[in-house]
């Protein structure tokens, strides 16, 4: 009888070791690990990690796992919620290279939780985090851009099967354990596009993914048993929230290496707004335009994205991290967009503001990629700057080097852990295969006060 896909998925991330694990994955997976770090260190000082810290401890509950940035010690499955929340909340979460999708937020969120609360080591974390991010890569890949164009997040949609093979690889989870975790999280499965605007709702978004892949797993491994037809089946999960799919990406080339592609952010906003800004950078570096005597700004956008980010008068951080038109503007006046550019009291500065709204988008289906971003700005004597971007900074192609993700790591976590526990988590990541306890790790991640 010929296996589910389930199955299939089941027995190939179950033969998984760290012996037979792509060198190249391990790579990836472990530069994402200090990325997914500094981001999360970050991220729970901002409103929504601070709610999402003092929810996940107002249950009580067995001391687990570790919340980061804060020190204090919740359930395994309320750990990742909130480190999932966190790890969302300043725009600077890794992407993938077809949906746009965080990897990290829902797979290393319940990955760490879990590998916490079982004392496991470097060599099984680094094996949990690859299955997770391939699992969740996979199902993208058979489900968009039928399933973003329906409105669902494929963060928290396809994250929560990712959550739930990392977190069942670290529980020792069975091949018959992984099927019915696979079914319960495709029980569990949803996160809807309806999240831009003033709300914290986008950073929500991957936090019940993570926690819901740690409860599947534990609850396959106690004997819970769920659908092994859940990704095909007549009522099953691409029949749900596809109406074109390709189920045959999930079960592709099982047998041989797979190849992750994890991109990067260098910018505190949504990814498809990354172009624009290397737009900005590039005149600004080539041509430092007084800003004062711009006449006017176009920004050509392919169709794939052109009608997204236009609010052009955000009224809060939270708005004007998917806001292209802001974007653009703190990139000319100040020259990059980290976190700090992104603030409440900076949305009303006149130049911020005349920039913005002077700002032009158009859709050009000839532009090369859907990312793609060409900018023209023409000044008041007529004088004319033109930049294309098609791969931004951190894309596979424009990568970040290891230098540059360690002073983004070094920018996020000093401020709120200090340096010297910066350096040692930063160290700990390096080496993280000869890491005993992952628990360890998790707890240098606080403030030395905690």
């Amino acid at each position: 009888m010929k296996k589910t896909l389930a199955e299939q998925l089941a027995a190939h991330f179950c033969a998984l070791d760290y012996d037979t694990l792509a060198q190249e994955n391990r790579r990836a997976v472990k530069r994402l690990l200090l990325d997914y770090l500094g981001v999360a260190v970050a991220g729970s000082q901002t409103g929504s990690g601070k709610v999402a810290r003092e929810y996940a401890m107002s249950s009580g509950g067995f001391e687990e796992a570790t919340l980061i940035g804060d020190g204090r010690r919740a359930p395994a499955m309320q750990a990742a919620l909130a480190n999932a929340i966190s790890s969302h909340s300043v725009e600077l979460d890794d992407i993938d290279v077809l949906a746009l999708f965080h990897f990290s937020p829902p797979v290393y969120s319940a990955a760490l939780a879990t590998a916490e609360q079982k004392g496991r080591d470097g060599r099984d974390l680094l094996v949990a985090l690859a299955a997770g991010c391939e699992m969740m890569e996979r199902l993208s890949k058979a489900a968009n851009n039928s399933l973003r164009n329906r409105a669902y997040h494929t963060t928290p949609t396809c994250g929560i099967f990712g959550a739930t093979v990392a977190a069942g690889l670290l529980l020792g989870n069975s091949e018959e354990q992984m099927v019915s975790s696979l079914g319960l999280a495709g029980a569990q499965s949803g996160g809807l596009m309806e999240m831009y605007g003033p709300s914290m709702q986008k950073r929500f978004n991957p936090g019940p993914a993570s926690r819901g892949g740690v409860t599947a797993a534990a609850m396959a491994n106690m004997g819970f048993t769920g659908a092994a037809t859940i990704f095909e089946g007549e009522r099953g999960w691409l029949k749900a929230f596809t109406d074109q799919n390709d189920p045959g990406q999930l079960s592709l080339d099982l047998d041989k290496p797979y190849q992750l592609d994890i991109e990067f952010k260098p910018y505190s906003c949504a990814r498809p707004i990354h172009n624009a800004i290397d737009c900005a950078l590039e005149i600004r570096k080539k041509h430092a335009p007084d800003l004062n005597r711009i006449k006017s700004m176009t920004m050509a956008r392919h169709p794939d994205w052109a009608h997204y980010h236009q609010n052009a008068s955000p009224q809060t951080y939270h708005e004007a991290q998917v806001s292209l038109p802001y974007s653009v503007a703190v990139a000319f006046t100040d020259g990059q967009a980290l976190f700090p550019q992104y603030n409440n009291a900076r949305l009303k500065e006149p130049m911020l503001l005349r920039l913005s709204e002077m700002l032009k988008i158009t859709v050009d289906d000839s532009l090369p990629r859907g990312v793609s971003c060409r900018l023209t700005v023409e000044m008041d004597d007529g004088t004319r700057h033109e930049a294309q971007v098609d791969y931004p900074k951190g894309s596979i192609q424009n990568s970040m080097s290891d230098a540059e993700l360690q002073a983004k790591f070094d920018s996020l976590t000093i401020p709120v852990i200090g340096q010297s526990r910066s350096a040692e988590a930063a160290d700990m990541v390096a080496n993280i295969e000869q890491c005993r306890d992952i628990g360890v790790l998790m707890r240098v991640l606080a403030p030395a006060s905690n």
